[in-house]
């Protein structure tokens, strides 16, 4: 029996409920807005019945994710379905929970158009096969785009009104500082670190040797990563550092604590003004420090040459390496920092007291003749003498090896300086300043 001429035969349809919500607040409660828009999609579809709509089964949810792009992994699915011909209609509450940008949604179209493929809008009610829903379509579109605009407006007015007010507004934690109830707080630990950098920035000019430098002392940033030398270059740029809050190139009083000080800051760009190679220059031509790897401190801590450029001028110290690597005790009271002039010239005028010391003639004396080599009494005595003027006629470099030949320890402490002389150097070099010089060898 044929079916009668006035019975329309009803296409099954199969409809997709997708929806979205910007962010992910809310989504844990029992009744959440991708619920409520849900219910709404699928009580539109009951209503359709008659027509042969039917809901898919598969869930089709973004929770937390922006309508500004597709890259969304449940819409992504959803045209994936599409595109397999499991989907003929999609269904949402608002259009903007599909996209809220003109030039996406005009991608979305093509897509479902190519695939014969109806959007439908709960609370909008068109559809995209005629050209009146495509002109209602591209009307709502530019409305939803223009109040995504105005959001976006309005959060970076927000943004900046905060950043102008010291406010840290979120994002990666910088090295330094760790985050407690929204704010930032200086991490001692790290903290010691960032003035470490700034200080050997200042001393070495160079981002490249400080970074092997830190690399071979195991020194990592947050993550656990060696700091190399673009991590350098940024945190040394960071006025975050100086306790200030940066927005579009404008700097405020921050609300956190400033882990370096003005002059440090100032001291390390102003070195940072001279080119590489001039930097590299002047670290060439920095004098060989004196006293290198035979000062100590009291408790035994190493003292190891440092500079500190104000301006056009270099400072020298010597440092505990405790300070260095941040393991000074609150109650330490040996000399952390002293200035290089200072404790060198003070060695310089030991040794030099020393030499002219009797007793000390003696025992060079002694030592020569129970040798049986030469030199002389005459020649020894002659010899230590001639030590003063030779010394102001000495290079830099040629001190320091002279100074290590004679030394064997600088210990400072809150009392002074003690020097430990090597007894068999002095007779070295007495035996160095006896050789006849290349005039006498010539005449």
């Amino acid at each position: 029996m044929s079916p009668s001429p006035d019975r329309k035969e009803i296409l099954r349809r199969r409809c997709a409920i997708y929806t979205r919500k910007s962010t992910d607040e809310g989504l844990d409660m029992e009744f959440n807005s991708l619920d409520a828009q849900r219910e709404a999609c699928a009580a539109y579809i009951t209503s359709q019945k008659a027509e042969g709509w039917v809901s898919i089964r598969e869930p089709y949810d973004d929770g937390g994710f922006s309508g500004g792009t597709l890259d969304r992994p449940a819409l992504q699915r959803l045209l994936s379905d599409v595109e397999v011909g499991l989907v003929d209609v999609i269904v949402v509450y608002k259009i903007d929970r599909l996209s809220r940008s003109l030039m996406d949604f005009a991608r979305l179209v093509e897509v479902l158009d190519r695939h014969n493929v109806t959007f439908v809008s709960v609370t909008q009610s068109f559809n995209t096969t005629t050209s009146m829903g495509r002109l209602t379509l591209n009307i709502l579109l530019s409305f939803a785009q223009f109040e995504r605009e105005v959001i976006g407006e309005r959060i970076r007015d927000k943004f900046a009104a905060s950043r102008k007010r010291g406010m840290w507004m979120g994002g990666y934690v910088p090295f330094g500082y760790d985050v407690q109830n929204r704010k930032l707080i200086v991490n001692e630990t790290e903290a010691k670190v960032v003035r470490h950098i700034f200080k050997r920035f200042v001393e070495l000019g160079s981002a490249t040797k400080l970074a092997h430098e830190l690399a071979d002392q195991g020194v990592t940033n947050k993550r656990g990563k060696q700091i190399d030398k673009g991590f350098i270059y940024k945190l040394i740029q960071n006025r975050l550092y100086l306790g200030e809050a940066v927005h579009k190139g404008d700097s405020y009083p921050g609300e956190h604590e400033a882990i370096v000080s003005n002059e440090l800051w100032d001291s390390l760009h102003a070195s940072l003004k001279q080119s590489p190679h001039e930097r590299g220059t002047i670290e060439t031509n920095r004098p060989e420090p004196l006293l290198r790897g035979i000062i100590f401190n009291e408790t035994g801590a190493a003292m190891t040459p440092t500079y500190t450029r104000k301006g056009d001028r270099l400072y020298h110290y010597y440092v505990s390496t405790d300070v260095a690597r941040g393991r000074v005790q609150s109650d330490q009271k040996a000399p952390t920092r002293l200035s290089a002039p200072m404790v060198e010239n003070a060695v310089i005028a030991e040794m030099r007291r020393m030499i002219k010391a009797p007793e000390i003639a003696s025992q060079i004396i002694q030592n020569f003749r129970e040798d049986g080599t030469r030199p002389n009494e005459t020649e020894i005595v002659t010899a230590l003498k001639r030590f003063d003027p030779l010394w102001d006629a000495l290079y830099p470099r040629e001190r320091a090896r002279v100074t290590r030949l004679l030394v064997e320890r600088v210990t400072v402490a809150e009392q002074g300086i003690a020097v430990d002389l090597r007894r068999l150097g002095i007779g070295q070099l007495v035996h160095e300043l006896s050789q006849p010089s290349d005039a006498e060898v010539a005449a």
